[in-house]
């Protein structure tokens, strides 16, 4: 189905769409503004996200109106994705970092055809910093309008992989803070830090950045070499998802061990940066980090 969709042209709407969220993000004061809370006091919302989110599904709705959408304000309990194709959306990702002033937070527009990630869009307007991927053509990035993109991965000769203990990590917390996810999180953190002499795989380091989508696109160039998430949804890893596969062999399997094919909506996720050599080895060595402490997250 997606060899019959403009591929490109939906690139060029959403990456305008883009811009002007990111003008309205701008524009706003996170101390002036409403917010209110979904699961917890950290799963925050604003006025802001659904502004956002309002003025870009009307934007794709006004010039691809047979196109579904979803997106995580308008999202209702047991939407799932179908194979047409969807615009798959997040107005603000990072929307803690939003309300704190901290200037890592970003649109996520993606493009779902089939439930696989097709056209990829991740806007930080703070740092004018734009990624944009379509299936086949490949990542880039664009660091202020008007300049030339960048091709993904930055590097133009990528490292191998050589396990985890040189590896640098994108981890998040998230906002379930209690019971046996919770739990699994602290526990893999901590191994995943630990020095070998204790039986942990002393990584490089984990970074938290805040944003699912900007975790991805970081992983996507380079910068980092692997981000674990549990808990999000489609539409944080929907852009991410792509612009990843379109930057050089970067891969999206699943969180939880022997998950090497994991769908869009699965909820637990493991990505790792295209790499000449050892990529499959980091994938199963984090994946004996998470042993039996897997990650169950309802869709």
């Amino acid at each position: 189905m997606a060899d019959v969709v403009d591929l490109q042209a939906v690139h060029d709407a959403m990456v305008s769409a883009a811009y002007e969220a990111g003008k309205m993000i701008l524009a706003a004061n996170p101390a002036d503004i409403d917010t209110g809370t979904k699961l917890n006091s950290v799963d925050i919302v604003t006025e802001v996200d659904k502004g956002v989110e309002k003025m870009v599904s009307g934007r794709l709705a006004a010039a691809f109106p047979s196109f579904a959408f979803m997106g995580e304000e308008t999202y209702k309990p047991g939407m799932r994705l179908g194979p047409e194709p969807t615009f798959v959306v997040d107005p603000i990702d990072g929307t803690t970092n939003f309300v704190h002033s901290f200037p890592n937070a970003c649109i996520s527009l993606g493009l779902a055809v089939d439930r696989r990630p097709v056209v990829g869009v991740i806007y930080n307007p703070w740092q004018d910093l734009l990624f944009t991927a379509v299936r086949g053509r490949g990542a880039h990035m664009t660091r202020g309008r008007g300049t030339a993109p960048q091709r993904l991965p930055l590097a133009r000769s990528p490292r191998p992989l050589a396990g985890l203990g040189s590896a640098l990590l994108a981890v998040e917390w998230g906002s379930d803070r209690e019971g046996a996810n919770f739990e699994a999180k602290a526990a893999v953190f901590r191994q995943l830090a630990a020095s070998r002499e204790s039986g942990g795989s002393m990584v490089h380091s984990l970074r938290s950045v805040g944003s699912a989508a900007l975790n991805l696109a970081a992983v996507a160039a380079g910068q980092l070499d692997a981000y674990w998430e549990g808990g999000c949804w489609a539409w944080d890893v929907c852009a991410g998802w792509c612009i990843l596969e379109e930057s050089g062999g970067g891969r999206v399997v699943g969180g939880n061990p022997g998950e090497w094919d994991t769908p869009l909506e699965s909820r637990v996720y493991l990505a790792v940066r295209g790499a000449p050599a050892g990529q499959k080895e980091l994938i199963e060595e984090f994946w004996a980090v998470v042993g039996d402490r897997r990650l169950e997250y309802s869709v």
